[in-house]
């Protein structure tokens, strides 16, 4: 039988002040005027969510680099033509600005005919050659189309310019990713302006998307999650589900679809585990479970369905390639800007690849995907097709519709992977739902230009401050490590999400630290998140590289016992409560917490609060059969593993006296014993030489 249960959504409530919707003078909404207040900058990072209004801030400082810093030309790269609309023509000056947006049709390479390309169009080159030769101001064109024309003109051929690069998330620090290669070349040459943007600054696959000395040249605006959603208009609320089920999901998919929600499915690629291998009957199984078909509209080709209630629901179908003609007419009415504030327009979308990033559909209530998508990135892309504002949409919501893993099957491997990203997934998008952490060492004083709220400065606390417009935490924490160097502190303000993500994939991390009762927790804290502070920045100093790591654990650890707070995971109810705010455990914690210092941090499991809403939302037998299958493949000590537990127990010693010893209570001691042994062995062995 065909079950689906639901894991406890992460809620984030929102105080509706409309601040991240209210416009200047100039037209610029919060967001646009810090981008802008950098606009003098050679190299700019926006990192900003979906909806904050991204493509407008780029329109912003281009306009002021071609007419008041001496660029001759702007080319803005989006990864896919579909998302080439959000860069057309705006009149400006009717909301203030001094300057109209905009692109000539020929120069707007994402109109022209043909399939997204992904491999060399000559003609598309050409019109990037013939632009730079021309006295036109701006082109828009495709990742793949900059890339080619990089490739056969030259970088030199751009010098002088502004190269807007949209969804940046795109480029990679990996050797055969193609345009951060150019990116990395462009840098180097130095003679062109860049502006990235990027509603995710991290990757899918842990390797960062710039290297640490790029990344160093260009200056940062970030608006956070927090910051967008606390200042909507209308939507006051943002879930994020998991269901897990049992048999085939297109029985289970009936739990999850409510009709009267505007809704984007995404079904699963034809090669996951999840998908029945024929994507066309998936969509026409989908529309059944629903109602009745009543035949596909001529004007638009969306299907009508007659659901229980009497409404014919308006589906897209973006699944269906079989006739290029049809989704062509598809595509084209749901871009159509005549519609795009007509709310009755489409009442459901069922994609496969299509209507993830840049897809701009205000009116979508809820996100539905079955199976795990391709990368944490990915999941945080189609969470931000879901939160937009608009009116009369209070409530927002993600659901992930994942099979349970089972131990009978051939694929167990598979099925507890895409549980354990499941689940990083949910712990990154806590991360980047929550306020922005300041943290500084026990009676360093307060911070500078920081509103400490109506009591100011309280020494006698470790909750010194609230920002009530940015919602930044300001806690003190006896015992940290502050960053020594400009870069380093760059790294622990701008950059901690970014080591959270590669934290939280890693799976040797999650593992223990889900399905290992033995794990220390230090052992995750220390050891793995150390290792991989290391491997990020090995530039840094050791005395950075720990600043780094602390002011991380600090910032997940604080979030994580803030969301049992909020789920009521730590009290006496036998249930979370429901609908209650993460921010309001945040808040909670930061009023609550008298004393903290960093040796009570690295003691809490990151991934506890994790485990504890999966044990109430999975088959406990499976639930046993998963933890006995991560626990069997348990690794012996690795020799960089065991240097680093070896200097910690070196710590240990200086700090109580004597040595850790094997035979202890403490488990995180027993595993300082257990490294410094295993450290001495191989350096007797000459594994360090």
């Amino acid at each position: 039988m065909t079950t689906a249960k639901p894991i406890p959504a992460v809620s984030f409530t929102t105080a509706r002040t409309g601040a991240s919707s209210r416009a200047n003078e100039m037209g610029m909404r919060p967001m646009q005027e810090r981008a802008y207040n950098k606009r003098g900058e050679q190299y700019l990072l926006i990192k900003s969510p979906p909806a904050s209004g991204k493509s407008r801030a780029l329109m912003f400082v281009a306009l002021d680099k071609l007419h008041n810093q001496g660029l001759r030309q702007a080319i803005i790269v989006v990864p896919e033509k579909s998302i080439g609309g959000s860069f057309a023509d705006e009149p400006l000056t009717q909301f203030g600005f001094w300057a109209d947006w905009t692109v000539k049709p020929q120069w707007n390479l994402c109109n022209a005919p043909g399939p997204d390309e992904e491999r060399v169009d000559p003609s598309k080159v050409r019109a990037v050659e013939q632009f730079l030769g021309s006295e036109d101001r701006v082109l828009v064109c495709t990742h793949a189309t900059f890339r080619f024309a990089v490739e056969a003109l030259g970088v030199a051929a751009f010098d002088d310019r502004l190269i807007a690069v949209d969804e940046f998330h795109h480029v990679s620090a990996n050797p055969n990713n193609r345009l951060g290669g150019q990116l990395t070349e462009f840098i180097a040459r130095d003679r062109t302006h860049i502006v990235a943007m990027t509603g995710s600054y991290f990757r899918g696959d842990a390797v960062p998307v710039l290297n640490p000395e790029d990344e160093a040249r260009f200056e940062t605006v970030t608006f956070t999650y927090f910051e967008q959603l606390n200042g909507y208009e209308h939507l006051k609320a943002l879930n994020i589900s998991y269901f897990f089920y049992t048999g085939r999901y297109l029985e289970a998919i009936e739990h999850c679809l409510d009709p009267a929600r505007k809704t984007i499915v995404h079904i699963p690629s034809v090669n996951a585990r999840e998908s029945t291998k024929d994507k066309i009957r998936e969509v026409e199984d989908i529309m059944n479970s629903l109602g009745d078909w009543q035949g596909a509209d001529p004007e638009t080709g969306f299907h009508r369905v007659r659901v229980a209630s009497g409404k014919v629901l308006k589906i897209a179908d973006l699944v269906d390639d079989t006739d290029p003609s049809r989704r062509t007419k598809v595509l084209g009415a749901l871009k159509d800007p005549a519609h795009k504030n007509d709310r009755d327009h489409v009442d459901m979308i069922i994609a496969l690849g299509m209507a993830k990033e840049g897809f701009d559909w205000i009116w979508c209530e809820h996100a539905l995907t079955v199976g795990y998508r391709s990368s944490l990135t990915e999941i945080i892309q189609i969470i931000g097709r879901a939160t937009r504002d608009a009116p009369g949409k209070e409530v927002a919501t993600f659901t992930n519709l994942i099979a349970e893993p089972d131990a009978s099957e051939a694929a167990v491997a598979e099925a507890i992977n895409d549980t354990l990203k499941a689940i990083a997934a949910s712990l990154l998008m806590e991360q980047v739902l929550a306020p922005r952490f300041n943290f500084t060492p026990k009676n360093a004083g307060p911070l500078p230009d920081f509103d400490y709220g109506p009591g100011g400065y309280q020494e006698d606390r470790t909750n010194v401050g609230v920002h009530e417009t940015t919602g930044e935490l300001h806690f003190e924490i006896k015992g940290l490590v502050e960053p020594s160097t400009p870069e380093a502190a760059r790294i622990c303000r701008e950059d901690l999400n970014e080591v959270i993500t590669a934290f939280v994939q890693d799976r040797t991390a999650l593992e223990r630290g889900l399905f290992d009762e033995e794990t220390a927790p230090q052992d995750l804290t220390q050891v793995r998140l150390g290792k991989i502070v290391r491997d990020r920045y090995p530039e840094l100093s050791t005395q950075d590289q720990e600043a780094v790591r602390q002011h991380a654990v600090a910032a997940l650890n604080l979030t994580q016992k803030a969301k049992a707070l909020a789920m009521g995971v730590e009290d006496d109810s036998s249930e979370p409560r429901a609908n209650t705010a993460l921010i309001d455990g945040v808040r909670k914690l930061a009023m609550d917490v008298r004393e903290l210092d960093i040796d009570l941090i690295d003691s809490i499991n990151p991934f506890e609060s994790a485990y504890s809403v999966l044990a109430r939302s999975m088959n406990e037998n499976t639930l046993k059969q998963v933890q006995a299958a991560i626990t069997a493949k348990r690794t012996a000590i690795a020799p960089d593993e065991a240097r680093d537990l070896a200097a910690r127990a070196v710590k240990f010693k200086k700090e109580r006296g004597r040595l850790p010893a094997a035979t202890a209570a403490d488990p995180w001691e027993r595993r300082l014993a257990e490294g410094a042994t295993a450290f001495m062995r191989f350096d007797a062995a000459g594994r360090y030489d």
